[in-house]
């Protein structure tokens, strides 16, 4: 079976819209904007490129990312493993950045079952929630920022569910304050 990582970058309060800078947060860019650059709090992202072996996103995210993404050379090697894209409305794939549609998460969960390795979720906060919901998740990677930013799209679901225990892999803080954790769902 596959492993789902969601991956993410994160307030201490659990928001993770627009960190990137994109319009329509009050917040936008709230992770070079308010916290120093400190390149060795960046070592898990590379890691993860090198580990993943495919991509999978919510619409919203996939809509953002297709048209910058195929362009940055800093994301070779996402561009060149297979996408995911879990939508209901999505009419058709970006040329510029192929992906297969998924329709549902019983098509998420039958992905897993397929040969190959890690799957990564990037961005898709309303994905990311769905997939931990449905029991899917295997494993965090966060980076959070010494920040509250109150407002905003958070990783957390409100459902109400049963506790859900979560396993330190790794953990790490770096001289700016922003703390790596990697945590394993126990099941």
């Amino acid at each position: 079976m596959r492993q789902l990582i969601v991956t993410a970058f994160t307030s201490l309060d659990g928001v993770v819209e627009a960190p990137g800078g994109e319009p329509g947060y009050r917040n936008s860019g709230w992770t070079f904007r308010e916290v120093a650059f400190d390149p060795a709090a960046y070592e898990l992202k590379q890691r993860e490129q090198e580990e993943t072996t495919a991509l999978l996103l919510g619409r919203t995210s996939y809509e953002a990312f297709a048209p910058v993404w195929p362009t940055m050379d800093e994301f070779a090697e996402y561009n060149a493993m297979p996408r995911y894209v879990v939508s209901t409305t999505l009419a058709r794939q970006d040329d510029r950045w192929p992906a297969t549609v998924l329709r549902s998460l019983d098509e998420v969960a039958a992905l897993k079952e397929t040969e190959g390795g890690p799957i990564a979720v990037h961005g898709s906060a309303t994905l990311a929630r769905s997939l931990a919901d449905a029991g899917l998740v295997d494993r965090y990677h966060l980076l959070v920022f010494p920040l509250l930013l109150g407002a905003g799209k958070t990783l957390w679901s409100r459902a109400d569910k049963d506790t859900q225990r979560l396993a330190v892999v790794e953990s790490q803080t770096y001289g700016n304050g922003i703390v790596k954790l990697v945590y394993d769902v126990v099941r």
